[in-house]
């Protein structure tokens, strides 16, 4: 009885424990200084400039989109302040800027700071010897000095943009595994949801491509292609379904072969209209069916209040799935069916319908992500999702889902696919390689099994 909350401790929340864990020691290990190039910072540094009105200011930042944001912050904030800023901003490599103040230095320009950040303030042009060469050539830069702003020290991993990344990043993943913890719950497994992503990615750009409009394509015909890749993936676990329920095949078989002819399916229709685009000539691997649409690119690359889309889409689909499996009727039916399917056979509980039906929702969200895959990429890949079953399995099974069935909650499997995102994420900040990532992603999935077998164990013997 003394131990009953350290088993309960482990059982529902152990996978929260193992993913702040993680989250720790990825802190710690990604402890470094930082070199901030945001808004607030080019603010900051605005302020530090100003302090004498009449500050002539010359702003260099790289032709990048955070360095933009943060020069026109920085630009902003030294004009309130009553400072001159040097038109245009200068934005270029190292050579452009000895360039641009040896310009100003013959037009007689004052210049008093070059606002900037720090990895700029390392090129060559701005170090002390190279400002005092510029500085007795010219006499108008004799008091320049270049400011950046100042530095802190905080864990890479835990930045703002590393998290986001994170979570983005795996996002398809979070959404196919929603499915998987259905079917594993309702006693199935699904080893096609790589191959539906692809299938359903490449199908949508195709039909976009020839039929939609291609670059002209309007958002309705958009909307359209995107069910169509949602149906195909649906289509494809409905097949494994009923495969499972109507004729009795294992769904680990009918799910590796479904898996075979989807990802064949997705390079047959990859090559087909390479072969449309060339004449008939097709050399190599296929490649991508790009999408030239504009619109085609907001649901994977977008972003709303500085959330990537793909993230504000997880996030409602675990809400939606919590709530079905814990406050409907198919919920508890999808537990049943996993626990004892004869007994909720008896019961009145339709077991077909709702084993045909958990893969076929696990299907469409495969095409799902395949549509989020191909708006990222800006079109569909047909070796997209190579090996995701791997991942979304270990996500789930590590989120506390039981592969006996039965057993699982739909946000443990969000802390799952969490936890495979960290380990992807520090795997890749330490250098890993993907083939070795491979080996650390099958040594989880074993010791989850081992841990949800222990778990039976230990609650065998407490009964």
């Amino acid at each position: 009885m003394k131990s009953s909350w350290h088993n309960r401790l482990l059982t529902e929340h152990g996978s929260l424990l193992v993913l702040l864990l993680l989250c720790i020691y990825y802190s710690v290990v990604t402890w470094s200084e930082q070199h901030p190039i945001t808004p607030r910072s080019g603010r900051q540094l605005a302020r530090a400039i100003a302090t004498a009105p009449g500050a002539h200011v010359l702003i260099a930042i790289r032709p990048t989109a955070q360095d933009r944001i943060f020069a026109s912050a920085l630009r902003e904030e030294l004009v309130a302040r009553g400072a001159s800023v040097i038109e245009p901003v200068l934005e270029g490599a190292p050579t452009d800027v000895r360039a641009t103040l040896e310009e100003l230095g013959r037009a007689g320009q004052r210049v008093d700071a070059i606002a900037t950040h720090q990895p700029i303030s390392e090129w060559g042009p701005l170090q002390p010897d190279s400002l005092a060469a510029l500085a007795a050539q010219f006499p108008s830069l004799k008091d320049m000095r270049v400011h950046r702003p100042a530095s802190h020290h905080w864990p890479n991993f835990l930045t703002r943009e590393n998290l986001l990344n994170v979570i983005n990043q795996n996002a398809d993943i979070a959404i196919i595994a929603i499915g998987m913890t259905l079917v594993i719950i309702a006693g199935g497994i699904d080893l096609s949801v790589g191959s539906l992503l692809a299938l359903s990615s490449v199908s949508a750009a195709v039909v976009i491509h020839h039929w939609a409009g291609g670059a002209q394509a309007s958002v309705v015909g958009l909307v359209g292609c995107g069910l169509l890749a949602i149906l195909i993936g649906a289509a494809g676990g409905a097949f494994s379904g009923v495969m499972v329920t109507r004729f009795g095949v294992p769904a680990f078989v009918v799910t590796l072969g479904v898996m075979m002819v989807a990802r064949g399916g997705a390079l047959i229709v990859a090559v087909q209209h390479q072969r449309a685009l060339s004449g008939g000539a097709t050399e190599g691997t296929p490649e991508a069916v790009k999408v030239a649409a504009p619109a085609f690119g907001a649901l994977g690359n977008g972003a709303m209040l500085g959330i990537p889309n793909p993230v504000w889409l997880m996030a409602a689909l675990y809400v939606l799935a919590h709530v079905v499996m814990t406050r409907t009727t198919l919920g508890r039916r999808i537990y049943a069916v996993g626990g004892n399917p004869e007994a909720a056979r008896l019961s009145g509980v339709p077991v077909r319908a709702v084993l045909v039906g958990v893969f076929a929702l696990c299907g469409a969200l495969a095409g799902l992500a395949g549509l989020v895959d191909a708006s990222r990429f800006e079109g569909g890949r047909p070796n997209a999702g190579e090996l995701y079953e791997l991942q979304v399995i270990a996500a789930v099974v590590v989120g506390g889902t039981s592969l006996a069935g039965g057993q699982g909650r739909i946000f443990g499997t969000l802390v799952g696919a969490l936890i495979i995102a960290v380990i992807q994420n520090g795997l890749n900040m330490a250098g890993v390689k993907s083939y070795e990532q491979k080996v650390v992603f099958g040594l989880i999935i074993l010791a989850a099994v081992l841990l949800d077998r222990w778990k039976k164990h230990r609650g065998a013997g407490a009964a």
